[in-house]
């Protein structure tokens, strides 16, 4: 594939992106590898995550910032160019100042994103869901927004502005940062660890009567301060992105868990067939076909893949 048809590809997702999010609500779960987000594709999906939390964990470290701008590169970007739907990177602060936000933008770009998340905690964050968050001015924020909308080279790659105010400063402050954000040239806003309906509904409210149109995200994590709110209800609530950021990782880590434990028990995996894949489901995930194995894999293959 030439640059031009890179760049041709990268724009149609990012134009995609931003359409999907300005016409309805979409379910968006997180992929922690290229294998997964092939499963979100396959499955319907039009969009794909790429969580900051949900690679950390990959890597055997906590969400606390240590990933580089070096690291979400190369994770997200093969990520990104195995599906042909778009994908929208977690950047956690943006790796540092201004500068560094427009080297990210940059990055991403190149590696096939379609939109990038950029938060407002300090560098040394945490998740955020947890207690203790420390935030940047509101300035500092916008200096970051201002910066990659300048940098960035397809005018769709979508910037978009996390606020987690909410458990340091309050919804109302929340709001105050968002409208702040999107008026700096975030394409969408992501209020972050709102704890009822009725907080997600008077945040977008706020927003919109202070006349910011941009479409709202939601962060539909597991065992955090957000209940356990389906896409439907935040259709009605007004959001157009609804994220499952570990949701799939967590589901493979118990079931692995569950897994070993029963083969250091009984010393075989015969139980479990009926829970993996396939070889030839797998190949067909990975869109390979090998005659041999296609041949030989008939009746059987449930019980000897």
């Amino acid at each position: 594939m030439t640059n031009m048809d890179k760049a041709s590809t990268t724009q149609t997702k990012t134009s995609r992106l931003r359409e999907l999010l300005a016409t309805r609500t979409l379910a968006i779960p997180g992929a922690f590898n290229a294998l997964v987000a092939m499963q979100i594709e396959r499955a319907g999906y039009e969009i794909v995550y790429v969580s900051g939390a949900a690679i950390s964990s990959c890597r055997g470290v906590p969400d606390i910032g240590h990933l580089t701008l070096g690291d979400m590169v190369v994770e997200a970007g093969r990520i990104a160019r195995s599906v042909s739907i778009p994908t929208i990177v977690d950047a956690d602060t943006g790796y540092g100042g201004p500068s560094s936000v427009a080297e990210a933008v940059k990055k991403f770009e190149e590696a096939g994103l379609s939109g990038m998340q950029i938060e407002d905690q300090e560098t040394a964050k945490k998740c955020g869901h947890l207690s203790g968050k420390q935030l940047v001015s509101v300035d500092e924020l916008v200096r970051k927004i201002e910066a990659a909308v300048h940098t960035k080279s397809d005018r769709d790659f979508m910037i978009i502005a996390r606020t987690d105010a909410r458990g340091v400063e309050g919804l109302e402050a929340a709001v105050r940062r968002a409208v702040t954000y999107a008026e700096a040239g975030a394409d969408a806003l992501f209020p972050e660890a709102l704890e009822s309906a009725e907080e997600f509904r008077i945040f977008n409210r706020e927003i919109r009567q202070r006349g910011i149109t941009v479409p709202l995200i939601a962060n539909m994590t597991e065992f955090g301060k957000t209940p356990l709110l389906s896409v439907a209800e935040f259709e009605r609530l007004g959001y157009r992105g609804v994220l499952f950021p570990v949701t799939g990782l967590r589901t493979a880590l118990q079931a692995i868990d569950r897994l070993l434990a029963e083969l250091k028990l009984f010393g075989t995996q015969k139980d479990w067939l009926h829970h993996m894949m396939t070889r030839r489901e797998l190949y067909s995930l990975l869109r390979y076909t090998d005659s041999y194995e296609h041949r030989e894999g008939g009746t059987n293959e449930r019980r000897n893949a």
